[in-house]
């Protein structure tokens, strides 16, 4: 009987290496002067950063849920790298943590080197942005678990924290007021209604007209990234939520102490035309606890510290803090 190869089962490791070699620049331009090493080694090492006194290290870990798909659908996969890095780092920043290092997985039947760089530049220029290093990686070729065209991607970001600075629950007061910095767009939840209602419900296409651009080009909008944000005002910021998947409603409460509430006034939230289109078809509870309806972060500030905030970012004020029920009420 003839021998049979690995190449033969599904698996190219020619194309692997080829891969690693096409990815290299990318991945070097993200380094910063606490990496240790180079790519190819079995283990990412970086050095921690000086200046901490009680410093502690934090993790945090995302996909990019079905977005994903309508990228590969599309053949538009460079910027889902992007909502990768955003979705891990995003969730650092709201336990004060600076991100420092970055690693992601990729998974596919086949790989297809092209479609794999896109992919990784994609999350390089999230790793830029959110000033921390591409570190490590891994691709899986795995034919028979995942089918055609398909992968999935995971990413895993790594920050650095003052212990003293953790404790946000302590600095949430009756009276503070509300921030909202404003999303790119659907940023990286709520893509499986989204799916359904577009194409399934409505019978539109990847380049149906909307606002003026194909609708693939506002669904595939990255994810914004707040890293500099924070960094630039964390000496205001008491406390701050991510608004992903749940929504204000789900995400806003979770730096709420007992005994305080969060009022949100619904007309001031600047809703994007893409949740005011979604708006007439979906029920506002159901918007609500699924997408961030033009709401990427939330700020909790001291009245004293809201002009500064605003006058330097696109921030706007959405709300208070009250005493009350622990949760968010939508007025």
């Amino acid at each position: 009987m003839a021998s049979i190869s690995y190449k033969d089962a599904g698996v190219d490791i020619d194309a692997g290496n080829a891969f690693v070699e096409a990815i290299k620049d990318d991945v070097k331009s993200t380094f910063d002067k606490n990496v240790i090493g180079g790519i190819g080694s079995f283990a990412g090492a970086y050095a921690l950063p000086a200046g901490y006194r009680e410093p502690v290290i934090l993790s945090a870990t995302d996909g990019v849920g079905t977005k994903l798909k309508l990228a590969i659908e599309s053949g538009r996969l460079d910027t889902v790298g992007i909502d990768l890095v955003a979705m891990c780092v995003n969730d650092l920043i709201c336990n004060f943590g600076v991100p420092m290092f970055f690693l992601d997985y990729y998974a596919t039947g086949k790989l297809i080197t092209d479609d794999a760089k896109s992919v990784v530049s994609g999350i390089a220029a999230g790793c830029r942005e959110a000033g921390c290093a591409l570190i490590g990686g891994e691709t899986a070729e795995m034919p028979g678990m995942y089918s055609n065209d398909d992968f999935d991607l995971a990413g895993f970001a790594v920050g650095i924290a003052e212990r003293s600075e953790m404790d946000t629950l302590s600095n949430v007061k009756d009276g503070q007021v509300l921030i909202a910095m404003p999303s790119s767009g659907v940023h990286s939840n709520g893509y499986s209604l989204v799916r359904k209602l577009f194409f399934d419900t409505l019978g539109m296409n990847m380049e149906t007209t909307f606002e003026g651009k194909p609708l693939i080009e506002t669904l595939l909008t990255p994810t914004r990234i707040y890293v500099d944000l924070f960094k630039t005002h964390k000496s205001r910021i008491k406390a701050l939520a991510h608004i992903t998947g749940g929504g204000i409603v789900e995400n806003l409460p979770r730096v709420l102490p007992k005994g305080l509430g969060a009022i949100v006034e619904k007309d001031n939230i600047r809703m994007l035309p893409i949740f005011e289109f979604m708006s007439h078809y979906i029920a506002e509870d159901e918007m609500y606890r699924t997408f961030n309806m033009g709401v990427g972060m939330i700020w909790v500030v001291d009245e004293t510290d809201v002009d500064a905030i605003i006058n330097s970012t696109d921030g706007y004020v959405i709300g208070k803090i009250a005493r009350g029920i622990r949760g968010v009420e939508l007025v």
